[in-house]
């Protein structure tokens, strides 16, 4: 027996999706970096502009032919991602990581658990909602987050939801070609808003060796990554393992970041984590 004849068919595509999720950690700790230069909304344009560029040439995508039907989830899909980008960057500039990734993970947490009536989900939506209003800038956590920084990172999370659910259905038989095409529509989102913030500092060249690592980290790679993985591996074992993000995030926060948090901020994320990881992993029970 030969050790590939070992190795699990979905051992490939979780290896994908956890190193999607380290390279999108890390990724993020880069691009606060930048935002003294070019602030959140420059960051997210130069991370899709050079994103994009990287994966048209990769996946030369231009010999697709779609439908109506899939073209129209193809756009509803890059948007998704453009304006994913932008509140979380946005969020980021006000909140720690950790807390931006918990309180953005509650919209495809929400997509979850909105048409499932099952006892146990109760569960799950308590253990949601708790972490949630421990986050909310209430003064429970500590020294109340900024109501602004909330506010983004809830609706890079409606954002996230949206980006998963076409993401699916897009990539099912173009997976990274879907990407590349996805980032451009991104692009032509965000790039206009980046370029009226920022103008002329987003060609210093001083700062385009950040700029492309940060669109490797977060775009290029991980996006590439999770549409290879997404379907190849069943829905509970992908929400399971995205789960970990919020958690990821708060210890790259700590560690690349300096950025504490209280117990309150930890228990949260933590009720939020597991919330997400329960919710996927009895999705199909019972079903």
């Amino acid at each position: 027996m030969t050790i590939q004849s070992k190795i699990s068919p979905i051992a490939v595509p979780i290896a994908a999706v956890l190193a999607a999720m380290v390279c999108f950690q890390l990724g993020a700790t880069l691009a606060k970096s930048l935002f003294p230069i070019v602030g959140a909304g420059g960051t997210a344009a130069l991370r899709l502009a050079i994103a994009a560029a990287i994966l048209l040439a990769v996946w030369r995508p231009w010999h697709i032919r779609f439908t109506s039907q899939q073209l129209r989830t193809v756009i509803v899909y890059g948007v998704a991602m453009g304006w994913m980008n932008y509140f979380f960057y946005l969020a980021l500039s006000y909140i720690p990581l950790g807390i931006t990734m918990a309180l953005e993970f509650t919209g495809p947490l929400g997509i979850a658990l909105f048409a499932s009536r099952r006892p146990i989900d109760f569960l799950w939506i308590l253990l949601a909602a708790l972490g949630l209003v421990a986050l909310l800038p209430l003064g429970l956590g500590g020294q109340p987050l900024s109501i602004l920084g909330v506010v983004f990172a809830l609706a890079a999370g409606v954002c996230w939801a949206l980006y998963i659910l076409f993401g699916r259905r897009a990539g099912a038989a173009h997976g990274g070609q879907i990407t590349s095409l996805g980032t451009v529509i991104g692009a032509l989102m965000i790039v206009p808003l980046g370029v009226a913030h920022s103008g002329a500092a987003l060609l210093a060249p001083a700062i385009l060796p950040l700029a492309l690592g940060v669109a490797v980290l977060s775009s290029a790679l991980p996006y590439s990554l999770e549409m290879y993985a997404m379907p190849r591996i069943p829905t509970r074992t992908f929400g399971v393992l995205m789960s970990l993000n919020p958690a990821l995030g708060a210890v790259a926060g700590l560690i690349f970041l300096a950025e504490t948090l209280s117990l309150v901020q930890w228990a949260a994320i933590a009720s939020i984590v597991a919330a997400s990881a329960g919710s996927a992993a009895t999705r199909e029970l019972g079903a």
